[in-house]
Formats: structure tokens, sequence, C-alpha cells
């Protein structure tokens, strides 16, 4: 297994909620040296450095400032999102039924709701305590770490035309289980007390909760030659692990490279932490005003800048041939996938084809490109919306996958060291 494997698979196992990447983002760049700033508060930034500063406790960006920057010279960012379609528990969670204990919970993402069922599944996030100071609550990750959860499906003979298509309603079908109970069992209150056990706190100290279901079982080599990759989450971890490898890789002269992990792009990327927001500016703003540029050479940063959005693409599905495109489409383990729609959809325009061309060529990385079926309409990425916010040139990319939005994803294992590989000379290319 290559490095990039090994290192992909450890962001993975880690990635169990979206505070989780960005807390494993933080400690692979403490190893590198990186320095963390904070989000509100004054930066004293030096040429040569490297700094990070979280956002809003899911968005982290990680930046490289040259050792010859000069006010003016056009940012390089490399963007992706640390979130999954999933489920997160609601407040007061618990419901008894057929002498079970079942947890509330609600749809994130445009998710494969079939693929959740009989998994092994835990349970990760933010969770906020009483403090002294009422304004400002104590936060605490948690990670129950070990399957607590289950959504069994329903047997074939109570549904003779399951294999036929079945509508799974999340109010429903898609309650988990917890465990078996008596008939004198007090349900109230008691996924609280189980978290304040994890936290070992009292659980009228819990104030509040945003814990998301993960699918526990471990990312797998599978294949007589192990050249394929399934497991949790690779939309887009795959993305996150390659743009933290690339900045902590930078060691470009000039200019300023950044890495940015967004948060919620799987619901439209409209959040605070999200790419269709201004905190990406305003931080990109106060970098600048801290290394004493002024707000045109601030402008002139963003205009002659690029960047990245990292997204994983369909990869021509073995079983759906006919729903690929014709001529531009993507094949696990044949390298990045550059994706274009005219739609802009995808961020991508001939001039950042262009570039990507050039560096793939110059450095031998193997280059796809992929469109989706004119007659279907394709999902979407954090590019257009953060190239938007920004005025950036924008193109997109990632590695091509199968099972896109499912509880485990499948990829081709040679195709994260193309990724990482792009990333890396995109940074330090002066």
């Amino acid at each position: 297994m290559n490095k990039e494997l090994k290192g992909l698979i450890g962001l993975l196992k880690a990635s169990v909620s979206p505070y989780h990447t960005a807390e494993e983002a933080m400690r692979l760049l403490d190893e590198a040296g990186f320095t963390a700033l904070p989000q509100s508060g004054k930066w004293t930034l030096k040429k040569g450095g490297n700094y990070y500063v979280k956002c809003f406790g899911t968005m982290l960006i990680a930046f490289h400032i040259g050792s010859k920057y000069k006010p003016g010279d056009g940012f390089k960012l490399a963007a992706c999102h640390t979130d999954w379609p999933c489920y997160y528990i609601k407040p007061n969670p618990e419901q008894i039924g057929g002498g079970c204990l079942k947890i509330s919970i609600e749809p994130y993402g445009g998710m494969i709701h079939s693929t959740w069922l009989d998994r092994p599944l835990s349970a990760a996030g933010l969770v906020t305590l009483k403090s002294e100071n009422v304004l400002e609550p104590e936060r605490r990750l948690v990670d129950f770490a070990e399957p607590i959860l289950t959504i069994p499906s329903l047997a074939i003979h109570l549904n003779r035309e399951v294999n036929k298509g079945v509508a799974l309603n999340p109010n429903k079908d898609m309650l988990p289980i917890c465990e078996t109970v008596e008939k004198e069992f007090n349900k109230d209150g008691y996924f609280v007390k189980k978290l304040a056990e994890k936290l070992g706190v009292e659980p009228d100290r819990i104030l509040s909760y945003d814990l998301c279901l993960y699918n526990a079982e471990e990312p797998m080599l599978c294949g007589f030659n192990k050249d394929i990759l399934t497991a949790p989450r690779l939309d887009n971890i795959t993305s996150a692990y390659a743009v933290l490898s690339g900045i902590i890789g930078t060691k470009r002269k000039s200019c300023v490279a950044a890495a940015i992990l967004f948060d919620n792009e799987e619901v439209g990327s409209g959040t605070k932490q999200g790419a269709n927001s201004s905190t990406l500016g305003m931080m990109l703003e106060k970098l600048a005003l801290s290394l004493d540029a002024d707000r045109t050479e601030y402008i002139d940063s963003l205009t002659s800048g690029f960047m990245l959005s990292c997204d994983v693409a369909h990869a021509k599905h073995p079983n759906y041939q006919d729903l690929a495109d014709g001529s531009c489409y993507s094949e696990m383990n044949k390298g990045v996938s550059l994706k274009m729609n005219y739609e802009q959809r995808y961020s991508t325009e001939a001039s950042g084809v262009g570039i990507l061309e050039s560096l793939c060529a110059k450095y031998k990385i193997p280059l796809q490109h992929y469109m989706n079926r004119p007659d279907l309409r394709g999902g979407g990425t954090l590019g257009s919306y953060a190239a938007s916010q920004l005025g950036m040139s924008t193109a997109d990319v990632g590695v091509p996958m199968l099972a896109m939005h499912a509880s485990r994803e499948t990829m081709g294992a040679k195709d994260q060291a193309a990724l990482d590989a792009l990333v890396l000379h995109y940074f330090n290319e002066e």
C-alpha cells in the first residue's frame, strides 16, 4: 500500500464527523509545524510561514506564505468539503416500538437510504455543556467509537416485492434501533444519559448536541490485485487528504497558497462555514492586510489568482455504461477527473482546462475529462459558489468513484496518488 493510500485511510477512519475531520486536519498541520491563528483577533504573519485558522468548528483554512511574497500576488487555492450525506440525531430522540428503543433522525444531503440498512452504525459530533459563562458554553467533541445503532431492513417474507424496488420513508423505515427494552422501561432522557456517560459528565450539564450517524465499518481494499478501495466517506475525504498533503508539502516562494476545508456542500453550501458565504473572502482579506497589502492589492490577489475545487467525480459504472457520456467519461484507476459543465454546475472553463492539461503533462499525471450525459442532470460542487464569492478563476477536479452518496463508496486504489500529485505540483508550480 502506497503512502497516499495509507494517509487517506487514516483520515477516513478519523473523519467520523465534520468536526472530527477538522480536528484531525489540525493535528496533521500541527505535526507539520503550522501555527494556529484565531478566527477573531490580530494576526502576526511572516513570509515563508505556515499557518491555519479554524472557522465555526468545521471549516479550516491552512496557508503557506511565499518567502518572496509581494502584496498583490495571486492566491493559489485548493478547496474541498468535509461533510457527507448521513443522518443527524434529533433532540429528545427516543421512541419505543417492537420491544426496541429507536432513535429519531433527520436525513442530511442527497443520500441513498437503502445503503444504510443493516450496517453497524455509530455517532459522533459536537456537544455543548453548561459553563460559568452562559454566553460561552463549553464545547466538546464526542465519538461513541463503536457500533451502537443499526437500521434493520424488512424481511422478504413480509414484503415479497422488495427486489422490485422499495421507497423508504426516513420518518418510518430508517429509524435506527439501539437497545431492546422491557415494558417498564423509561425512555425519557435515555440518550442524553448515554451521551453524558461517554463524556464523563452529569446529564444536566448537556445543553445541546450536533451528532451525525456514521458507518462504523473499516475502509477495505478488495479485488484480486487489491486495486479497489471501498470505504465510507470517500466523498469527499479523498479531496480533503489531497489538499492537506498538498499544503503541507508546499515550498513555493511567491504568493500565498491555501487549502480550504468547507462544510455543508451536501446541502447547498449556503452557511457561514460553506463555500457560498463571505467567510473565506474575509479570512483572505485579513491575511492580505496582515501582510501589509491594501484593499486594491487584495482584490488583485483574487482576480489574478486561481482555485482548484476538489470533489469526487462519477466513474463509468460497469453495469450501467449507457448512463455515461459517449466521449467524456472517467474510469477508476485511470487518474484524476477534470469535470466540466457549460451550465457551470462545475466551474471549469477553457483557461482552467489549459492550465491543468499543461500541469499534468509536465508531471506525467494521468488526467481524464468528465461531463454528464447531455440528458442527465448531474450534481454540482462548491467550486461555482466559491468562485462567484471571490471573483476567481476555478477548475473542478477529483477522483472517479462508484456508489457516490452511498454509505460505502468505491474508488480505484491508484487514483489518490494522482490527485495528491496534482494538488502538490499545482501549489508548488511557480
